[in-house]
């Protein structure tokens, strides 16, 4: 059997790490990848037979650069993640929490956990991601420091966790998308248990997005995510993303999306596959 490689953006233990292990199980093997311009290129270039790229944060909001990518390359969405983002403040085995004069972390990983440090009394150090933070500190060497990074970054790096939970906001979620160079065939379930996602662009003119728009509330379709980016080479028009309830091949989402291509310049479907709910 072919060995199932998964494709992520940043370093070993990362978040995004983590998200594919949760989406596509334990036997699979990653593979770090140190942009999402990689990412979606090692798939796309069959380097890996799966991707998982974060698209929205539930308190930073969109990731742009994603959006962009998923037009540029010609990918299917397969899936979808919810990843429940816990910062844990960790360091080198033996060092006590009392001993730290510093943590080291992403931005806006040391943003999230503001209140959590303010209360501990220590100065946040920005550093370029996460796992990479975990990793400098095992590499370094450093007793004084610590590192705010996922669980599974401590595992990899061999560091002691002294406080979990340092996210001033517990709903923190992240929605990973699930990436593949080929769109595979859905289960016969109920409509209700899929989602679509496609992006598509107007003429410029009034009551365009309203018409569009329009084409699924008359059809009482649950549009889950509306994001709009430039479009390329046409300053101040748009393309607008859309993800909704329901699966393209099915009633009523088919003949929704038959109507839009009366009216859209350009559309395109990146992919129905399987919602996951929870309970927030």
């Amino acid at each position: 059997m072919r060995e199932k490689i998964v494709a992520f953006q940043g370093e070993a233990g990362a978040y995004s790490e983590a998200a594919a292990y949760e989406h596509f199980g334990k036997e699979i093997k990653t593979l770090p990848c140190k942009s999402f311009d990689k990412l979606f290129e090692a798939v796309s270039e069959g380097k890996a037979m799966r991707g998982i790229a974060p698209i929205e944060n539930s308190l930073a909001g969109s990731i742009h650069r994603n959006y962009d990518l998923l037009l540029r390359n010609q990918l299917h969405i397969t899936g979808e993640h919810h990843l429940r983002v816990s910062h844990c403040l960790m360091a080198l085995p033996g060092v006590r929490l009392e001993e730290i004069e510093r943590v080291y972390s992403h931005p806006q990983a040391l943003a999230q956990c503001e209140e959590s440090l303010r209360k501990l009394n220590l100065p946040g150090i920005v550093a370029g991601d996460t796992a990479g933070s975990a990793r400098a500190l095992k590499e370094e060497n450093d007793h004084r420091s610590a590192a705010i990074a996922s669980r599974l970054a401590a595992k990899v790096y061999g560091l002691t966790i002294l406080q979990e939970n340092m996210e001033d906001d517990p709903a923190n979620y992240t929605r990973f998308l699930a990436l593949s160079p080929e769109q595979y065939g859905q289960e016969n379930t109920d409509d209700l248990s899929y989602k679509t996602s496609i992006v598509f662009s107007l003429e410029n003119k009034p009551g365009s997005l309203f018409k569009a728009l329009s084409i699924f509330a008359l059809r009482e379709i649950d549009l889950t995510k509306i994001e709009s980016r430039p479009l390329a080479g046409k300053p101040w028009e748009y393309l607008f993303y859309i993800d909704f309830i329901g699966h393209q091949d099915r009633k009523p989402a088919d003949a929704a999306l038959n109507h839009l291509r009366e009216i859209a310049p350009f559309i395109r479907v990146f992919g129905s596959y399987p919602r996951e709910e929870k309970d927030w």
